[in-house]
């Protein structure tokens, strides 16, 4: 998973800087091309070189997937801190909304956010990370509960340690296994919402993009939907893998090495 991981990390910096063709440089007479020396991964319908556009791509779904897992973690975090309140009423009240919110589809959520903001990165960045950061605090909840409500807890609060320090001191370190898995699964589960929800206009280059634009020739051209899914399949599972080793690294049930530091 980190092979993959970096290699996106480094393609998507090198496309900055570099690409075999540009994005806008189209071959009428040589649309649909199968894989050669001039096209390594072939054209589009458009002429256009496939393996450029991929490349383009992918600093695009790097965008998306750190700004959501970003934004659903500060947003995640913040809830778990109201829940885990001694104000009983602001406690339930997050609850409450929480578990209404929830309930609400991501994409109905983009859809919503596409009318002031338009068909944008914007939109599906704060749509999925407030779907994502819903989720987290539903998640992390239980056993931010069992630590704000711990006796090291409450000693720490009676010698002055204020509730911020107490939180992100004592809670967040018990949450992080939890946090880390919900994360990893955030920023899989972007690249997927990406390229479903292309159908909005991205309107820059991306994995979505090119899926979504070849997916109606498959029959004919299967090949310019095979790249793109692909590199969207592996991507999804080395992003999964990565969260569940960080999770058997930072959890001291799974690590020997924390139970014994200890």
């Amino acid at each position: 998973s980190l092979i993959v991981l970096g290699l996106w990390v480094l393609v998507s910096l090198v496309s900055l800087f570099w690409t075999p063709r540009s994005l806008w440089q189209t071959d009428g007479y040589n649309v649909w091309a199968k894989p050669s020396r001039e096209h390594w991964l072939g054209t589009d319908g458009t002429g256009a070189d496939v393996l450029s556009w991929l490349m383009a791509g992918s600093r695009t779904n790097l965008a998306i997937v750190v700004l959501t897992v970003c934004f659903a973690l500060a947003f995640g975090l913040l809830l778990v801190s109201l829940m885990v309140s001694h104000s009983t009423l602001l406690a339930n009240g997050t609850v409450v909304a929480i578990d209404a919110l929830i309930s609400i589809p991501t994409v109905l959520i983009a859809l919503m956010l596409a009318v002031p903001l338009g068909a944008s990165i914007l939109g599906i960045v704060l749509a999925c990370g407030f779907g994502y950061g819903l989720n987290l605090a539903r998640v992390a909840r239980p056993q931010a509960m069992l630590s704000a409500r711990s006796l090291y807890v409450e000693s720490a609060l009676s010698n002055g340690a204020s509730a911020a320090r107490v939180f992100f001191t004592h809670v967040l370190t018990n949450i992080r296994p939890v946090v880390t898995v919900q994360c990893s699964l955030a920023a899989g589960t972007a690249v997927l919402a990406e390229t479903g929800l292309t159908s909005l206009g991205v309107g820059v280059p991306s994995w979505g993009y090119s899926l979504a634009s070849s997916v109606k020739f498959i029959t004919i051209y299967p090949l310019t939907v095979v790249w793109p899914g692909l590199i969207v399949t592996v991507v999804v599972m080395a992003l999964n893998l990565f969260g569940d080793a960080l999770h058997d690294a930072a959890d001291p049930l799974s690590n020997p090495r924390l139970r014994r530091v200890s």
